[in-house]
């Protein structure tokens, strides 16, 4: 879990990102997931895009990515999700205390 002012320091690093993934009318499947979880790796912070063609609601698109990727939601605005997850490997992030 993280904290309120690590939250805000991730979120003014995706500030200057762009969104990598798109979440469509299809919802999740299992090979988005396996491409979210190298993605997470190799970056530690990424943005999502939501179609207005998905079948669920922003929130719980979120939820269900978050919980299969085991990553954090940094932030929703619009239809733009913020995922961190800190690399197992070589950690580029480093976060406040």
């Amino acid at each position: 879990m993280i904290t309120s002012k690590q939250r805000a320091y991730l979120r003014s690093i995706a500030q200057t990102l762009d969104p990598i993934f798109q979440v469509g009318k299809n919802g999740v499947n299992d090979n988005q997931v396996k491409q979210l979880i190298d993605a997470l790796e190799a970056r530690e912070i990424i943005k999502i895009t939501m179609l207005d063609s998905t079948p669920q609601d922003k929130q719980s698109i979120a939820d269900e990515i978050a919980a299969k990727t085991g990553a954090e939601i940094v932030q929703i605005i619009g239809k733009k999700l913020t995922l961190y997850k800190r690399a197992k490997k070589d950690p580029k992030i480093v976060l406040p205390k």
